[in-house]
């Protein structure tokens, strides 16, 4: 189509001019984006021929002419913090539109052994030093370039973002909360946001990753976080994406587990147009644990799509997976959830669970789980329900006062809050209740206050 081919070569001269502007990218950086752009330049944008792709078609995205945003808009971004901010956490490091906002972040005091720090502000500190270290070590090591067209233009394009360090041994009682805020209503903008998390020896904390947004026109997310969880940790990630109805957001979680280490991944789906989210973890190590917990709740002409990957790479590795999709008006969804377990990770523990509910006859899910198993002494299952609210327990609330209505939002919060539950920080916890009561009583609107 002569609308993508025009879009993409205005890639190519969208990087010549950020590579004059970002003289703060070390040598090796610089080297990687290049190569990042050249993958990108030669998988292009998939479409609905690839099998990873079937069910949803980014050809919107792929024919827009996304630029970059001009200004932030801090004034509106302020408002956007007031309502989307989560008490009592160890840290919050907030981004406008792409970029670091040292205004509106809370990065004193910081706990012992945590370092937050903006990835521009890092690369321009003296070689050799610790921050500097982290990333070359790190970024684009584990989710590679040459697997997703979009984790390429990532790395070929992210501006900013954030590293978070655990030194070894800390014990981060609250989590850090990463804010990606999309406040500017210029026309068919586009931001890459980058999230690095590396964990030490023995160490144990956890991240909140918020993508929120208030815009008049359209505008595209494109994220990626990588998670390198050391030997002995324990990571727990919460990402919510909550942006502004007209949004597009594609986003992969890439995490990597060293021996005997614990990832407890949640990810929550309300907002955006059209939302992908891949979430991939690597049990590298022997021993290691995971957890992927998921909720999306969509309605009008909403897209969203889940696509997970759990690779048991090592012996004696177990993995838990809890997806759950509520699904309202003419709205579509997916979750396709591939579990590898390689020749060599015997005594592989692996259970996946995906349920949906329907409340309208034009809704649409496509669940589909994959199941590679190359071990010979492995439990490995998997289950995926679609149904409706249960009739029975309609009739049971109604024949007890409770109002139609009232007795659907009931089960509607009971059956999401099954994932909600087990989110361990109590403040985030409540805060998603109250989101999720909100959008039952309020229509389901995304740009709803928490």
């Amino acid at each position: 189509m002569p609308e993508v081919k025009e879009a993409t070569d205005s890639y190519f001269a969208d990087f010549m001019r950020l590579e004059r502007e970002a003289n703060h990218f070390p040598a090796w950086l610089g080297e990687l984006r290049k190569k990042a752009l050249e993958e990108f330049a030669e998988a292009g944008f998939p479409t609905t021929r690839h099998e990873a792709w079937r069910f949803t078609n980014v050809s919107r995205i792929a024919e827009t002419r996304w630029c970059a945003p001009e200004t932030s808009a801090n004034g509106a971004a302020a408002s956007l913090l007031d309502r989307h901010a989560i008490p009592g956490v160890a840290a919050r490091i907030v981004f406008v539109d792409g970029l670091f906002a040292p205004e509106l972040s809370a990065l004193e005091n910081l706990p012992e052994g945590l370092q937050v720090v903006a990835l521009r502000r890092a690369q321009q500190q003296p070689s050799g030093d610790l921050p500097g270290r982290w990333i070359e070590s790190h970024l684009a090591r584990h989710a590679a370039i040459g697997e997703n067209a979009f984790v390429a233009l990532n790395t070929a394009f992210f501006q900013d973002g954030a590293l978070i360090h655990l030194a070894p041994g800390t014990d981060l009682k609250n989590p850090v909360h990463v804010l990606y805020l999309r406040a500017s209503n210029g026309a068919h903008t586009a931001t890459h946001p980058r999230t690095l998390v590396v964990t030490g020896h023995q160490s144990r904390g956890g991240i909140i990753e918020s993508y929120v947004g208030q815009t008049d026109e359209a505008c595209f997310t494109n994220a990626v976080t990588e998670i390198a969880v050391g030997e002995d940790s324990s990571v727990e990630h919460l990402k919510l994406q909550d942006e502004a109805e007209n949004a597009f957001h594609v986003g992969t979680v890439q995490a990597v587990q060293a021996r005997s280490s614990r990832f407890l991944s949640h990810s929550v789906s309300w907002g955006a147009a059209l939302a992908r989210h891949d979430i991939n973890a690597v049990l590298a190590g022997e021993g290691a644990e995971c957890t992927l917990n998921g909720l999306f709740q969509v309605t009008g002409q909403q897209h969203v799509d889940h696509h997970t990957c759990l690779d048991h790479a090592q012996p004696h590795c177990s993995s838990r997976e809890y997806y759950r999709g509520v699904l309202d008006g003419r709205s579509t969804g997916v979750f396709n959830g591939a579990i590898l377990v390689r020749k060599d990770a015997q005594k592989t523990d692996a259970i996946q669970s995906n349920k949906n509910l329907l409340l309208s006859e034009d809704a649409v899910i496509n669940t589909k789980p994959e199941l590679q198993i190359l071990a010979d002494d492995v439990r490995c299952t998997h289950g995926a329900t679609v149904g409706q609210l249960d009739s029975e327990a309609l009739f049971y609330l109604r024949a007890r006062g409770i109002g139609l209505e009232a007795a659907r939002h009931l089960l509607i919060r009971a059956f999401a809050n099954e994932v909600i539950g087990r989110i361990s920080f109590a403040p985030a916890r409540q805060r998603l209740a109250e989101r999720l009561l909100g959008r039952l009583s309020k229509g389901w609107t995304s740009e709803d206050s928490l």
